[in-house]
């Protein structure tokens, strides 16, 4: 059986990506093949295929991509907890062998057991491709590290982004006031049906004075900042005393300075804090499964592109003007 299969044997720009056919095999012990439905994309596979992932694709045919959903099409030795035919997510765990060797942007792949979710009956592929990753992200910030409040404010930049969305969801499910941080205005309105209280544009707005005045001069208790870079120094300003300052991302590549004159803590954070505990993944795993069947988190879906145009995707995932997720389909004959 072969299964159609991105690979990229240089570093570089979209271009660089390019569809094949691979020979795929039956799962061994403690293995799944998937026939995937729908990829979900996220700036992590943008970094690892030009070279500035936190770590190195390994190369020629490096595979690439985290986050999909299919349905089980064969079960190895050892495999107890899922059976054929059922539907389920992929979703990115503790790096152990990295996108290169198990990357999932294709029709058809083995993944360890340990990397899938059962689907619930109501969420579909392309939402069963875009949901987990955003939201293991945000929940593990909010409610692990932030230990978020019903009353907190939340301060969410990047808030269009995928992660910044399933943010914005998250804390009005646990009862915080959400704050969106974003760059235009003209995203506010899809903002605020993404679940933002107020929408905040740093094109035109002194971010920090309309945190101030949005709560009444108290500063936000939390801010979930994806952007980084030298606007750490302005946007600490913002954070109540004793509140905390979550950095989860580096949009804004310049260095980033340390505020050291404010009583906050800031707290540097990455998706892996949430799979460092086992019980820690469960809290998260539950947390979003009674979210999603609550109908309090729902991925929004920017775009959709199928499998054969990888290239045109990561060229729109590059472009930084999406609202939510971008998400490959797969036509199966």
């Amino acid at each position: 059986m072969k299964a159609k299969t991105v690979l990229f044997d240089e570093l570089g720009g979209p271009e660089v990506l390019y569809l094949t056919d691979l020979e795929i095999g039956d799962p061994g012990p403690g293995e799944v093949r998937v026939r995937v439905d729908a990829i979900g994309l996220n700036r992590g596979e943008a970094l690892l295929r030009s070279g500035g992932y936190y770590y190195d694709a390994v190369l020629p045919a490096s595979r690439l991509g985290n986050e999909a959903a299919g349905v089980i099409e064969a079960i190895g030795p050892d495999v107890t907890d899922f059976t054929v035919g059922e539907a389920v997510s992929i979703v990115v765990k503790p790096i152990d062998e990295g996108m290169s060797a198990h990357g999932v942007y294709a029709d058809r792949v083995i993944v360890p057991a340990h990397r899938l979710l059962h689907r619930l009956g109501h969420i579909d592929a392309i939402t069963g491709a875009a949901v987990w990753n955003a939201a293991f992200t945000a929940y593990g910030a909010l409610v692990e590290v932030g230990r978020v409040r019903p009353g907190d404010t939340v301060v969410v930049t990047a808030a269009s982004s995928s992660v910044g969305m399933a943010a914005l969801q998250i804390a009005r499910y646990l009862g915080a006031i959400p704050i969106a941080v974003t760059r235009s205005g003209s995203k506010a309105d899809q903002l605020r049906t993404a679940g933002a209280e107020y929408v905040i544009a740093s094109d035109h707005d002194d971010v920090p004075e309309q945190i101030h005045k949005l709560t009444n001069s108290q500063g936000a208790q939390l801010i979930f900042d994806g952007v980084a870079g030298p606007g750490v120094s302005d946007l600490a300003r913002a954070v109540a005393p004793d509140g905390i300052y979550i950095v989860y991302g580096s949009l804004d590549t310049r260095p980033t300075p340390l505020p050291m004159w404010w009583p906050i803590n800031i707290y540097g954070y990455a998706l892996f804090h949430v799979f460092a505990d086992p019980e820690r993944t469960r809290r998260a795993e539950t947390f979003i499964t009674n979210a999603l069947r609550a109908g309090a988190l729902t991925p929004t879906i920017d775009r959709t592109f199928d499998l054969t145009e990888i290239v045109e995707a990561h060229r729109y995932l590059e472009s930084n003007t999406q609202v939510g997720k971008i998400v490959l389909t797969v036509r199966h004959p």
